[in-house]
């Protein structure tokens, strides 16, 4: 263990006094931090050819945050060392709706706002494969070398040319302890009588089947379509049930939090963060069967400007420093992507350094699983039947 770095205030605060920022976004009517005024916000219409400035694009939740000042002391150190102002917008809550939102003006070749996106890996792919990501300059991000062995090659992008990985997601069952004493580890017990009506699922169609999946004993990275279309009937049948009350994105959260839901299929760091503001009401764990593992990925649109590329890759090369990448984790609890990061939480929160949520050993990794890639007519159909279950 080396000598110990302590976090700096603002960080240390949020660890200790169990901030909720969740609070305030429904506060403030779910706008982000697009409302919330974020680093150095002054209007989404700018561009970074304009001033120099970068746009980033993000989901709630996943930065370290501090309520009093209402910045996050990471990027307002980053503005303060190159002098780049920081816009930054929690304006994600599903990949195909943010995508969705967008997708016009990337066909145009028209700014779209952000330097800076987040999509989960299957979108990435997407990006990359309808040509709406810049390459990377490497000669700014000498960091991207920091990036861990097992997330350097992906199908999708092997030389990390256009992606870096933001935080690794890890998904499984989530529940509150108080209805759920004894945990949940099997999908018989997430549909447990005292749930019924109280359960919602993700979104994010590959966690939420990818779950069910592996607990009808398939093998994820192998597929077929008829098991996904049989685990897509099991879920549909759960709601016309009346056992799940909705299929949500981001925004479970809230519904935990007001009672309206006891169990989930959700994030691991949404339920350490939900667990670490209410007193380990919530707890969450990857279930016997196995949990899914995926990425989000830090990304640059066609569509940004050259000065918005290069202050973009700055940003990025910012957030693999090691030092940074803990300081980071340490508040998002997420998988963390960055070599070395680990032996700096050793400096700043030495508790958090042996978690599973950051740090999986290996016996933790071995069981997640990534859902397999889909071809473009797969992803079309699967997705579609995945919206009508849900009644879409």
């Amino acid at each position: 263990m080396g000598t110990e770095r302590p976090l700096s205030p603002e960080a240390r605060s949020i660890l200790n006094a169990g901030i909720s920022r969740r609070g305030i976004l429904i506060g403030a009517g779910g706008l982000g931090a697009a409302g919330l005024l974020a680093s150095c916000s002054s209007g989404g219409g700018d561009t970074a050819g304009a001033e120099n400035i970068v746009r980033w694009g993000n989901w709630p939740l996943y930065l370290d945050f501090d309520e009093a000042t209402k910045t996050y002391p990471t990027l307002e150190k980053f503005s303060k060392q190159t002098g780049i102002k920081a816009k930054y917008f929690e304006d994600y809550n599903d990949n195909d709706e943010f995508f969705g939102k967008v997708q016009a003006q990337l066909k145009l070749g028209k700014d779209i706002g952000y330097d800076v996106v987040t999509p989960t890996d299957w979108m990435a792919a997407r990006w990359l494969r309808l040509g709406y990501t810049q390459k990377f300059d490497l000669a700014n991000i000498p960091n991207a070398g920091n990036i861990l062995d097992s997330l350097k090659s992906p199908s999708y992008d092997p030389n990390r040319e256009s992606t870096l990985t933001w935080q690794g997601i890890m998904s499984g069952f989530g529940w509150n302890t108080e209805k759920n004493p004894k945990g949940i580890h099997t999908l018989d017990e997430l549909f447990a009588p005292q749930n019924k009506g109280k359960i919602v699922v993700l979104t994010e169609m590959r966690d939420t089947i990818g779950v069910i999946l592996l607990a009808q004993g398939v093998d994820i990275t192998k597929v077929t379509e008829d098991q996904f279309m049989n685990a897509v009937d099991f879920m549909a049948g759960k709601i016309a049930d009346g056992w799940i009350r909705g299929v949500k994105g981001n925004e479970y959260a809230e519904d935990l939090t007001s009672g309206d839901a006891t169990a989930v299929i959700g994030w691991s760091g949404d339920m350490f963060i939900l667990s670490s503001e209410n007193e380990g009401k919530f707890d969450f764990a990857i279930p016997d069967s196995g949990g899914t593992i995926s990425g989000d990925n830090l990304l640059i649109p066609s569509t940004a400007s050259a000065i918005g590329k290069a202050n973009g890759e700055k940003l990025i090369n910012y957030y693999y420093d090691p030092a940074v990448a803990a300081e980071v984790a340490a508040y998002v609890n997420y998988v963390c992507p960055v070599k070395g990061a680990q032996a700096e939480m050793e400096k700043i929160a030495p508790e958090l350094a042996s978690s599973e949520y950051i740090f999986p050993t290996e016996k933790t990794a071995s069981r997640l699983h990534v859902f397999r890639s889909l071809t473009p007519a797969e992803e079309t159909t699967w997705a579609k039947a995945f919206q009508q279950a849900q009644g879409n």
